[in-house]
């Protein structure tokens, strides 16, 4: 199915007629709303086993939270900015607005469409049933009942909406119930004889139930579901006894996420962070939704409450946070979900043991999440207690709640190890986490550096130093994903172990740099490091592939990236692209560039993946003349990468593993089952089935079968 609709075009950067055509690019905003639609698309594929689909609807739903926490919510402050500052933008925010309203709209009917008239009548007919009120038989209806009155009425504290509540104030990300209660009865009608309705406001009580899911006994074969939101509609009557009749329906807002931070030398960046989390959770409004059958007085009462304009009212449906899909049982139905994957074990890396003198003969790469993330661990820890080892220096940019990785940094303090962490409190959603374990490692005694003023560090990098034979040996991990257990486990990403002096010695030369603040441009042979010197090389590789192609030499480009954004280096590629070179770009997220345009992008091609699991990697490839130089990075393509934040793309210099990547890679250029193409169509689906390519299942087979190739 093609994104765009007959009467929606891609919004295009153009200048006044008067002025030379400038290259065309696609609005950014519209392209991240493009991928979205690719998530979508997963879950209305009926090859995607069943209980995926509903995972890629939260997938879907959590995406566009985030885009309106942070996307829309920007432009809506651009649009407050008076009109000469608005008229620098070099685009309208007002009109960016309405465009991408417009498309979210599309995408938000064609959302519900697919949960009501594809997920719904696929869950029963695998005689799974998420049944409301009117559904219930008198049987279930007395154990909802009673499930209610014993695990959810302790959890409820209505709030009333009258002259006495000056303020309503509504979490961010949270669902709320509002009920409308009228028709009092007996009693209360004589005492209350002027109050003939009331409006009430509770948060619907998600993590203290255990979850957004009530499972029903089943009958038989058949199984049924429960909304929690559905089990209090159910039994609200018993909540508001003085009340004839009481309506139900749910809202939810989503505030401004985005952090307002001066990153200047001075100041405490830890407390500003701490400030900005507290101002996150009452920041602006960015979106107010809401059941469309909630009566017009509720809704009136809401946005009197709480101070929310028409502009940030968004029409719902019955059911919010469709992220808690995350949390459907499964009901012990394997079928339903993808085949096991276990990690499988590393080919040349040791299973059990130490991995230090393995790392000595030779690199290794780490293909994530096909192979455990716990060789990463297990390297830290064994550096911990090595006594041969003095020091140990990490970035960490996105730490899981309960970080291994932190835990044996921690191990290797209390060794007597010299660690050096810098933690980066800017990675927007991250910040609580990161904090914990900065303030943990510091207690203990870690050297801790909370990041670059003004620059993101968005590298992934770990540097062990090792006292052999006299002398410091230098061992390094280098990675496209974070040190986080827990994404390593559905984002594909890529690492390399390494000992090799090219690379460890300019690693080091990056950790100095957080000491020393120096510029380092002109330090780096092997590594490409923003913000020194990243754009400047890339921008050498592409022209020597320029230069090769104008003398009728084959020239060729393959990008990965997860976005491509930033304008000069879309007209760099335009460039090559009519100089005659061969761009391949593999782009799962962004891109502002317009493939296959005659007379500016015509030798460009683009396609991506969106699957199992989320591709993360960055890999750089140029034909370089045959022979071919590899790089595996952490940074995309965009402005804020290349210029704003401390990057480090890194060479694949052993030959077999070069060729594995590049094998890797290749499986991703040759997909017909997963890939789309820019405008989100699918790529060769009328291959035949033994010529059917499924990138990361093949990746699977694949690294499964060199593991056992190399165990024999």
């Amino acid at each position: 199915m093609a994104l765009y609709s007959p009467d929606f075009t891609p919004m295009e950067k153009t200048e006044k007629k008067s002025a030379a055509p400038k290259p065309a690019l696609l609005n950014r905003e519209l392209s991240w709303l493009a991928f979205n639609r690719r998530v979508l698309q997963e879950a209305q594929n009926p090859q995607v086993p069943l209980l995926e689909r509903l995972k890629f609807m939260a997938i879907f739903s959590s995406n566009l939270d985030e885009y309106f926490k942070v996307r829309v919510a920007t432009l809506r402050r651009l649009v407050k900015l008076k009109k000469k500052t608005r008229a620098k933008l070099g685009e309208d925010p007002n009109e960016q607005l309405s465009n991408l309203l417009s498309e979210v709209g599309r995408q938000q009917e064609e959302f519900g469409d697919t949960f009501r008239n594809s997920l719904l009548p696929a869950l029963r007919d695998q005689h799974i049933h998420l049944v409301a009120e009117p559904d219930l038989s008198e049987e279930q209806r007395r154990w909802v009942q009673q499930y209610f009155e014993q695990h959810v009425q302790d959890l409820l504290s209505p709030a009333i909406l009258d002259d006495n509540l000056h303020h309503l104030f509504l979490k961010d990300q949270a669902v709320y119930l509002t009920f409308y209660l009228t028709e009092p009865t007996g009693e209360s009608r004589k005492k209350h004889h002027d109050e003939t309705e009331r409006v009430m406001v509770m948060e619907l009580p998600t993590k203290r139930h255990g979850g957004r899911f009530v499972q029903l006994p089943a009958e038989g074969d058949e199984r049924y579901v429960m909304f929690l939101d559905d089990v209090i509609r159910c039994c609200a009557h018993t909540l508001f006894p003085k009340f004839g009749k009481v309506q139900v329906h749910a809202i939810k807002l989503s505030r401004d996420a985005e952090l307002d931070i001066q990153e200047e030398v001075s100041g405490n960046l830890m407390a500003k962070i701490k400030s900005s989390l507290q101002k996150r959770e009452t920041g602006y409004p960015a979106r107010l939704l809401y059941d469309p059958a909630m009566p017009k007085q509720v809704l009136k009462a809401i946005m009197q409450k709480t101070g929310i304009g028409k502009d940030e009212l968004v029409e719902g449906s019955r059911y919010h946070n469709f992220r808690d899909f995350f949390g459907f049982p499964d009901l012990g139905l394997s079928h339903l979900v993808y085949e096991p994957h276990p990690p499988l074990p590393h080919p040349t890396l040791p299973r059990t043991g130490k991995m230090i003198p393995a790392i000595a003969e030779r690199d290794h790469l780490l293909n994530l999440p096909y192979q455990s993330f716990d060789y990463v661990t297990r390297f830290i820890t064994e550096a911990a207690l090595d006594p041969q080892v003095s020091s140990i220096s990490i970035t960490l940019y996105r730490v899981s709640s309960k970080s291994e990785v932190a835990k044996a940094l921690l191990k290797a303090v209390k060794h007597g190890k010299q660690v050096t962490v810098v933690v980066e409190l800017k990675a927007r959603f991250d910040e609580e986490s990161n904090m914990y374990w900065a303030e943990k490692l510091q207690k203990a005694g870690a050297n801790v550096i909370y990041g670059v003023p003004e620059l993101k560090v968005h590298s992934k990098m770990l540097l062990i130093t090792r006292a052999e034979e006299g002398h410091n040996r230098l061992y390094a991990y280098l990675s496209t994903g974070n040190f986080n257990e827990v994404t390593s486990r559905i984002y594909a990403d890529h690492g390399l172990f390494t000992s090799d002096p090219r690379l460890t010695g300019e690693v080091g030369e990056v950790f100095r740099y957080f000491q020393d603040r120096l510029d380092k441009t002109g330090q780096f042979e092997h590594l490409l490091v923003a913000p020194f010197e990243l754009r400047e090389r890339l921008n050498a590789l592409i022209d020597a592939e320029i230069k090769r192609a104008r003398k009728g030499e084959d020239a060729y480009i393959i990008l990965k990236l997860n976005a491509l954004q930033d304008e000069r280096m879309i007209l760099k590629l335009y460039e090559a692209s009519e100089a005659g070179v061969r761009i391949e770009l593999l782009i799962r997220g962004i891109s502002c560039l317009i493939p296959g345009r005659d007379g500016q992008s015509t030798n460009i091609s683009q396609r991506g993946i969106v699957d199992r699991y989320l591709e993360h990697a960055r890999i750089y490839v140029f034909g370089n003349g045959g022979d071919e130089k590899v790089y595996v990075a952490s940074s995309d393509w965009m402005a804020r990468n290349l210029d704003r934040r401390v990057e480090v793309a890194f060479p694949i210099l052993q030959p077999e593993l070069r060729a594995e990547v590049r094998h890797l890679l290749d499986l991703q250029r040759q997909d017909n089952v997963k890939s789309r193409d820019w405008q989100n169509n699918f790529v060769g689906q009328d291959a035949a089935e033994a010529g059917r390519v499924r990138a990361q299942f093949d990746t699977y087979a694949y690294l499964n079968k060199l593991s056992r190739r190399r165990a024999r």
